[in-house]
């Protein structure tokens, strides 16, 4: 398999529960080459849930099926992320120092704080996925773009921020990346943005559809980029540094924010 081949199948072993069958050597190189590939990943999930959440309301009433939506967008990731969620809650409203704060990070038990995190997180991303399906906006093919735009800030804030531990951690497989993977991420974000727009009118045929598409492709790369550059600020100034876990957190983070700006967009225009 050829450099590139083996990069994105990496990403999508990583990041996703994609069935991708291949042998790899996961080297720090092998995990720097594939953040280029990061926003892809999270356009196919994206796409499975985006199709079985529009399949879905077909068969149930909104409820259930949103819930079922949720279920399966979890289960795409292998819950990655949210346990980042999960141990960055339990370390940062400690309220500890620095250091205790990364011990119990580091720690493999979730502690309360990260269960309510887990628990808000969900109900709030449940009642987006709701909205969403209830608006019919779901059909627009834009929710592949909180995916897309909260993978391609994992990459951004890899490249941005220093790490808490160093070399150590899962974080530190990703110290000194090349700006060039950071380049490709973000045009490749672009690239499946624009798909995702150009699609959106002909899917969705009414008056508000192309400009619905166009403030999509428009707003969500400046919505993820402020709202994740706050949070980002904020776990540096208590981490002096950001780790694996956060990177999860922020993803999570960005996703909910991505899904209010979709939901505010289709309702407001």
């Amino acid at each position: 398999m050829k450099r590139q081949g083996q990069a994105a199948a990496a990403a999508f072993q990583f990041l996703s529960r994609f069935p991708v069958k291949a042998n790899l050597d996961y080297s720090p190189a092998l995990f720097r080459q594939s953040v280029r590939f990061y926003p892809l990943v999270g356009a196919a999930i994206g796409l499975v849930v985006w199709g079985a959440g529009a399949g879905l309301t077909y068969l149930l009433p909104v409820m259930p099926a949103a819930a079922l939506t949720l279920i399966l967008w979890v289960w795409l990731t292998g819950g990655l992320h949210l346990d980042g969620w999960m141990d960055t809650a339990d370390g940062i409203l400690s309220y500890r120092s620095r250091e205790q704060m990364l011990d119990i990070m580091k720690d493999s038990r979730v502690g309360a704080m990260g269960v309510i995190a887990c628990v808000l997180l969900l109900i709030l991303k449940l009642s987006l996925i709701y909205s969403v399906l209830v608006s019919n906006s779901y059909a627009s093919g834009l929710l592949l773009l909180p995916l897309i735009w909260s993978r391609w800030f994992m990459v951004h804030a890899m490249s941005s921020w220093p790490m808490a531990r160093g070399k150590g951690g899962l974080a530190g497989q990703f110290k000194d990346m090349d700006q060039k993977h950071l380049w490709a991420a973000l045009f490749t974000a672009v690239i499946l943005s624009g798909v995702s727009a150009a699609i959106a009118p002909f899917i969705v045929m009414d008056d508000h559809s192309l400009i619905l598409a166009l403030l999509g492709f428009l707003i969500f790369p400046l919505v993820i980029w402020a709202a994740g550059t706050w949070l980002a600020r904020r776990l540096n100034a208590a981490l002096g540094g950001l780790t694996g876990d956060t990177y999860g957190a922020l993803n999570e983070f960005l996703e909910v924010a991505g899904l209010l700006t979709l939901v505010l967009l289709f309702k407001h225009v």
